[in-house]
């Protein structure tokens, strides 16, 4: 006798019948043949243009094969050692994971249960949202405010299910940043009550001085978590490795959700070699400075609507839709991220690439907005 087959919608939950997958576009050979280009400019994903430090290159170039077939450290142990050196914490004070995608699922899980809720943000990194509603939980979103996180709005928002508030510092996609006195005061205000989370992936490429180190407010604040990343100013993006430091109680707790070997040996190699490579930060600000320096002209005089904060990345509000704009551009070989998905329809965000890239860019946006003023490039 066949055994009675249970409707498959009897067995997921309410949250993932209305959670609509993310879909990530196809590899860089099939967007070439489905758009008709030989050339990819890739100014969709704030990857560094000059691609991983120095420092790590031999490591990358030169695995040997059979390190394939052994497990990695299961705690990052040397990275970990290395990070607490950097920053002047216990090395027990680190968890790395990986990409930031995991160390945030890391945090929601230790921390949230049935009924909770977080806080962050509407336009900013959506993973936290995400993250939070597809494990069961609420996503409180507050709006920003002059494209910036909007510390009274956050709280407001909470209440007595409140687990943990995400701040995007600076935000991806605005570029804003809350300054020293604005993240203590909020931190104050907070008084412990929840935990914090301040992710720092862009916080290598801010050269403002009154910018807030999350690694010196630990501390001051014990229920401060801060997230950071080796896929942007490291350019370890294809390896998948990113960390968050907290007090060593918090961490102890969060490390309970953590799910061991998920960070592979050639990316914690490559992470522990990139991490003092100060050159390649000063090289890499110098880029993007340089790069910015010949676009935002552009934009004036083709009188478009931006916002260019800090990090990697420049948002541009376009006269037609951003979803038109991306297809049109993608002929050209220039792929850019429409903002629709992030709540800024008619907006496309533009990281910054390499010198060749952005002229190539520069180019299409002029052709795209419809004027004839090459000279302008």
């Amino acid at each position: 006798m066949s055994p009675v087959a249970i409707p498959l919608e009897d067995l997921v939950p309410e949250y993932i019948k209305h959670f609509t997958a993310y879909i990530p576009s196809k590899p860089d050979d099939e967007l070439k043949k489905l758009y008709g280009c030989d050339q990819l400019y890739r100014l969709n994903n704030n990857e560094n243009p000059l691609g991983p430090p120095a420092a790590a290159r031999p490591i990358i170039e030169h695995f040997l094969a059979p390190g394939a077939a052994i497990y990695p450290s299961g705690d990052a142990y040397h990275l970990r050692q290395a990070l607490g050196k950097k920053f002047g914490l216990d090395p027990d004070q680190f968890l790395v994971g990986n990409g930031a995608n995991e160390v945030i699922a890391f945090v929601i899980k230790a921390f949230c249960q049935e009924g909770d809720n977080i806080v962050t943000a509407d336009k900013t990194f959506a993973v936290y949202e995400w993250i939070a509603e597809f494990s069961g939980f609420a996503a409180r979103l507050t709006p920003l405010l002059d494209f910036a996180f909007d510390a009274e709005a956050m709280l407001d928002a909470i209440d007595k299910r409140t687990k943990i508030l995400f701040i995007c510092n600076p935000n991806n996609p605005t570029g804003t940043y809350w300054n020293r006195e604005q993240l203590t005061n909020f931190m104050d205000r907070v008084d412990g009550r929840q935990i914090v989370v301040i992710d720092e992936a862009y916080c290598e490429f801010v050269e403002k001085e009154d910018f807030p180190d999350g690694m010196e407010l630990l501390r001051r604040y014990p229920n401060l978590v801060v997230f950071r990343t080796f896929s942007k100013m490291y350019a370890l993006a294809g390896l998948r490795i990113g960390y968050l430091a907290g007090s060593l109680e918090i961490v102890d707790i969060i490390r309970r959700t953590c799910v061991v070997y998920s960070v592979n040996t050639l990316a914690q190699s490559a992470a522990l070699k990139a991490l003092n490579d100060d050159q390649h930060i000063i090289r890499t600000r110098n880029h993007i400075r340089q790069e910015k320096a010949r676009i935002l002209p552009l934009l004036n005089k083709l009188g478009l609507e931006y916002q260019s904060g800090e990090g990697c990345f420049i948002m541009i509000k376009l006269p037609m839709s951003d979803t038109l704009a991306y297809r049109k551009l993608m002929t050209k070989g220039i792929m850019i991220r429409s903002m629709t998905g992030f709540r800024f329809p008619n907006w496309i965000r533009v990281s910054i690439g390499t010198t060749e890239a952005m002229t190539a860019f520069a180019q299409a946006l002029t052709e795209l907005v419809g004027t004839d003023n090459k000279h302008l490039i």
